[in-house]
């Protein structure tokens, strides 16, 4: 039995091979799916690594990690590290990538540099260099682009401090070797951070992070010039406070909008989802967690709209991960994890993070069924004993086999999600009671609780 693959396809495309072709040029291009960068973080920095990640989507909310999440280009001067990647599609449809010189959580650090790669398809990349963007003693962080038609130049905006206020600067820049003399770009009179820019024709949109309560922003104005959007915010605080990295998001083929943004309180390392379908009102909904699905460790994200062909060959370049997660239905915050050899769902994200990834292999009894397979204890399985979820050592008998066997079938809660039916106890499913994994007879005629707990989505 293949292992599983989130709702994405990727496996068929991966099994294409390489698409070869030169870059369309932007405006050409028949986008039908995406792709994130970012850099990874976990709690208590297991899983930190400051390199650059890919990962890819076609519904721009569930995402499958390339590389098996590890980085596909490192830095090789400054700091050696990079945060907040940024990824520009440039007019001649090639690609560029920004991104902060920064390795690790020393927010102390002033440099002046950015972090920048050219990539003809984000399979290779080339011309790395650090692109000083001014003098002053701040820090450069966060940097992003767009292509501004009035100047026929890019805008590459960051943030720094400029006397005693934090804001928005911009170079100038047709290549991205060299660039203007910075300029004060966005200065609403506070302290900002982590501006986005999504350029929209007559209407263009500037999202930020504001620091003196820590919740999100948007601006709006019929230019692209330095100051316009000053006075432009035009959203309530969104996100409640601790967020920030705002990602503006249109969706290929309809008028529906997403803003992803990080959560670094009550929990960092944690992206939050909102939905609009139209951009320019008040109206961000937060959206259930059961509807998307973030990179492991993902933080500070980019996200660019890519052609079949590009998705194709990235999966056939990267490879798909080989490894799942499994995330509960009624707690979708929370994964499916083996801890002190129990199996339970905790609240994402966690350390050890390994602890989340299984190898969904052939059941052990019965190869049309699957066992899980931990990834950084890898002769463990869960299996059930006296009912309960355990992670144990495979002895290869018949009734670990067996115990350590499970039916995928539609799942009880939502058809479109997973539960799991015992191999050996046909008439129980693995569910969680008290956030603590077991099997018990469940049924369609169970009580509602029941079945959502037996309820569960195969991610990455």
């Amino acid at each position: 039995m293949k292992r599983f693959i989130a709702s994405l396809g990727l496996s068929a495309l991966a099994a294409t091979g390489v698409l070869v072709g030169a870059a369309p040029p932007a405006s050409a291009a028949t986008y039908s799916a995406y792709v994130m960068a970012y850099f990874t973080e976990s709690p208590n920095g297991i899983g930190s690594n400051y390199g650059l990640h890919l990962a890819v989507s076609t519904d721009l909310l569930n995402w499958t990690p390339l590389n098996q999440n590890n980085p596909v280009v490192t830095p090789t001067a400054g700091t050696l590290g990079l945060r907040d990647p940024f990824i520009q599609r440039k007019q001649d449809g090639t690609f560029v990538v920004l991104a902060t010189d920064l390795n690790g959580t020393d927010f102390s650090q002033n440099n002046q540099f950015i972090h920048v790669w050219d990539s003809l398809d984000l399979r290779s990349f080339t011309g790395y260099r650090r692109l000083r963007m001014h003098t002053l003693t701040t820090h450069t962080w966060a940097p992003e682009s767009f292509w501004d038609p009035s100047r026929n130049q890019y805008g590459i905006i960051y943030s720094a401090r400029n006397g005693s206020r934090d804001v928005i600067m911009v170079n100038y820049t047709t290549d991205f070797v060299t660039v203007s003399a910075p300029q004060v770009y966005f200065d609403p009179g506070f302290n900002v951070l982590d501006a986005t820019v999504h350029v929209n024709g007559t209407t263009n949109y500037l999202y930020y992070k504001n620091l003196a309560d820590g919740t999100i922003r948007g601006a709006r104005s019929s230019s692209l010039n330095p100051g316009s959007f000053n006075a432009g915010t035009y959203t309530s605080a969104i996100g409640g406070q601790g967020t920030e990295a705002p990602i503006v998001v249109k969706a290929i083929d309809r008028d529906q909008w997403w803003l992803w943004v990080d959560s670094y309180s009550p929990v960092n390392g944690k992206f939050i989802a909102f939905a609009s379908t139209n951009v320019n009102n008040n109206a961000w909904t937060s959206m259930n967690r059961r509807d998307y699905n973030q990179p492991l460790n993902s933080k500070h994200a980019t996200i660019q709209p890519i052609t079949a062909t590009e998705l194709a060959n990235l999966v056939a370049r990267w490879g798909n991960p080989a490894w799942n997660r499994v995330k509960s239905y009624n707690y979708p915050d929370r994964y499916v994890r083996h801890a002190n050899n129990v199996g339970r769902i905790d609240v994402y994200p966690f350390d050890p993070y390994q602890d989340q990834q299984w190898r969904m292999v052939p059941g052990l009894a019965d190869a049309a069924g699957v066992s899980f397979q931990s990834v950084n204890v890898p002769t463990r399985y869960l299996r059930h004993s006296n009912f309960s979820i355990v992670s144990n050592v495979n002895d290869n008998t018949a009734t670990f086999r067996a115990d350590a066997t499970f039916y995928p079938v539609a799942g009880f809660a939502d058809g479109g999600w997973t539960s799991f039916r015992s191999y050996n106890f046909p008439t129980r499913f693995l569910r969680h009671y008290g956030f603590v994994l077991r099997i018990d007879p469940i049924s369609a005629s169970s009580p509602a609780l029941d079945r959502q707990d037996a309820t569960f989505r195969v991610v990455f």
